[in-house]
């Protein structure tokens, strides 16, 4: 038996892969074998014929940032005439929009902007929550937390992820992980914090009752190594929260996706659709304490997206109704309610709308027509 073959044995009998075992499948080229465990998995833990989505939409309220990423084409600095903060009545009116196409999510995110004070978000959440109730705030990166503390006059982090969360903030997005090392972090953004601060940040929401997500970014020059200790970082942060018992599932899910490289300081070669969908298959395998691996159609495009369901995934993400970030560095996959559907549905499996917290509140049947009266927990 071959040592692939054994590491794979290994998961399928339900054990644990360690440091080495994922070490290995990083520096496999067998991503065939790899996805089809991966399926084997995904299928174990998500049985039901559904693989789901989220109908979403990215609001960038600020384009302003201090942390100067390497890899970023999205922000300008302080000061920068094509720096931006949105008004909040246009906030309102995206907000509206969703809402109007039956849109749950609001993943809200921008820079680390020095000339906002702490007050400014916690307003604005309100403000949003009087104005829409129903809706979810899935937002604001780690960084953007620890930028939060360092204009909020000497509030611990604790404190402030306590503000912002009964000001509205109902979960928050694992943005800005990249790749949990410091050795590649330091070299692709210096000013954005170590790979504990983030992890910090996320440990603290689980704490205190808050749902988190976690992400991985490959192809920023890490060894196969970080990326391995990447996936255990997160596993170990997920142990952590369900062996405290926290009001908090912790990562509900974890969205690998591939460095972008156009438009931005940090010229690297694009990774290929084979490297993502071994990526997304290894994180099914090693993370077996996350309930959803998401898939990242926005970056890879909407035919890859599909095939991720075969290696691990079985949550297509969000409609992304507006997103700039990603865009900016020239991923400009669009893909519409009608779309993420089909795609589903030639994957061989029921499209079903989720909400933030993977509660399914609507099937799409083979004619596309809505059960609105079908809930289930995933």
């Amino acid at each position: 038996m071959s040592t692939v073959d054994r590491i794979l044995d290994k998961a399928l009998r339900g054990e644990r892969l360690d440091l080495e075992d994922t070490i290995q499948l990083f520096e496999s080229n067998e991503v065939d074998k790899i996805g089809a465990a991966a399926n084997v998995i995904v299928k174990r833990m998500h049985p039901e014929p559904y693989r789901t989505f989220v109908i979403g939409r990215n609001v960038n309220y600020t384009n302003v940032c201090d942390v100067y990423c390497r890899f970023c084409a999205f922000y300008r600095r302080p000061g920068s005439d094509e720096g931006y903060v949105l008004p909040d009545e246009v906030i309102f009116q995206k907000i509206k929009e969703t809402e109007d196409v039956n849109g749950t999510e609001i993943l809200m995110q921008g820079g680390t902007n020095p000339n906002l004070p702490f007050s400014y978000y916690t307003d604005l959440l309100k403000a949003i929550k009087e104005r829409f109730p129903n809706i979810t705030m899935h937002s604001f990166s780690p960084a953007e937390i620890m930028k939060m503390v360092e204009v909020s006059d000497g509030l611990t982090l604790e404190e402030v992820v306590r503000a912002i969360h009964e000001a509205g903030l109902d979960s928050l997005p694992g943005g800005g992980a990249e790749i949990l090392d410091d050795r590649t972090r330091r070299k692709i953004s210096r000013l954005k914090g170590s790979w504990r601060d983030w992890m910090d940040v996320m440990q603290t929401a689980h704490r205190i009752g808050m749902n988190t997500t976690a992400t991985m970014v490959i192809g920023l020059g890490e060894t196969m190594e970080e990326r391995a200790l990447h996936l255990l970082r997160v596993r170990e942060a997920q142990d952590e929260c369900i062996a405290n018992k926290y009001d908090s599932e912790g990562f509900l899910a974890f969205i690998p996706w591939t460095f972008q490289p156009d438009n931005t300081n940090l010229k690297l070669e694009r990774q290929t659709p084979e490297e993502y969908l071994k990526t997304v298959a290894i994180s099914r395998l090693v993370l077996d304490n996350i309930k959803n691996i998401q898939s990242s159609w926005v970056t890879m495009g909407p035919e890859v997206g599909k095939k991720s369901l075969e290696f691990g995934c079985n949550d297509f993400g969000s409609t992304m109704i507006e997103e700039n970030v990603v865009s900016a560095a020239g991923a400009t996959y669009k893909v519409n309610i009608s779309s993420i559907t089909q795609l589903i549905r030639e994957s061989g499996y029921i499209p079903a709308q989720r909400n933030t917290r993977y509660d399914i509140l609507r099937t799409f049947d083979e004619e596309n027509a809505i059960h609105e009266d079908f809930v289930m927990q995933n």
